[in-house]
């Protein structure tokens, strides 16, 4: 296994639409527009436009040798309506624009478990670092604190374990089984 880390720009929507699996074919699936607020007919359509015309790219694709595996989206947290808003999650956060969030891990399900995840959040704060953030956060899900087993679709913000592998520490929870998880202190010294 040969894990290869690469930003979603356009070059990349194929490989995006492949992680995406099954739900591929439906354009009002989720498409990591959760969080998101939107003018195109759909959420496919919204994602392929934020991938294939943003300035900075808006997540990252992770490649097993030359196949497609895994994709998150990380961004500035102040893009994310969905986010700011909860007032569940703002009592945890401190108002910062340079804050970035991760909205989504999905690793496809036959590469879950071999540590893509871990390197794919990696990424994504070297990716924030890079672009000027002053901390990156995700909500994961704690599944050992989860009263029943989740289901693979509701653990699309990740799991705990991966977020504390990739060096995110908790700083506080919206519910028993949903921490908020932050890295500090990554601002490049030169931004």
């Amino acid at each position: 296994m040969a894990i290869r880390i690469e930003p979603a720009d356009s070059d990349h929507w194929g490989g995006v639409v492949r992680v995406f699996a099954d739900r591929s074919s439906n354009p009002d699936s989720c498409w990591c527009q959760r969080f998101r607020a939107h003018d195109q007919a759909n959420n496919r359509d919204a994602l392929r436009r934020e991938i294939t015309q943003g300035a900075i790219p808006i997540g990252l694709l992770a490649y097993d040798d030359e196949r497609p595996v895994a994709w998150t989206r990380v961004v500035p947290r102040r893009t994310l309506p969905g986010v700011t808003g909860n007032r569940a999650i703002r009592r945890l956060l401190d108002d910062d624009d340079d804050a970035w969030w991760v909205t989504c891990v999905n690793v496809l399900r036959g590469s879950r478990g071999n540590g893509i995840g871990v390197a794919l959040l990696t990424a994504a704060v070297d990716h924030a670092r890079k672009h000027g953030a002053s901390v990156i956060d995700g909500h994961p899900v704690d599944v050992a604190m989860s009263t029943t087993k989740p289901s693979p679709a509701a653990l699309f913000t990740g799991t705990v374990s991966i977020f504390q592998a990739a060096g995110f520490r908790e700083i506080g929870r919206t519910y028993p089984s949903r921490p908020v998880m932050r890295v500090e202190g990554i601002q490049d010294a030169g931004t």
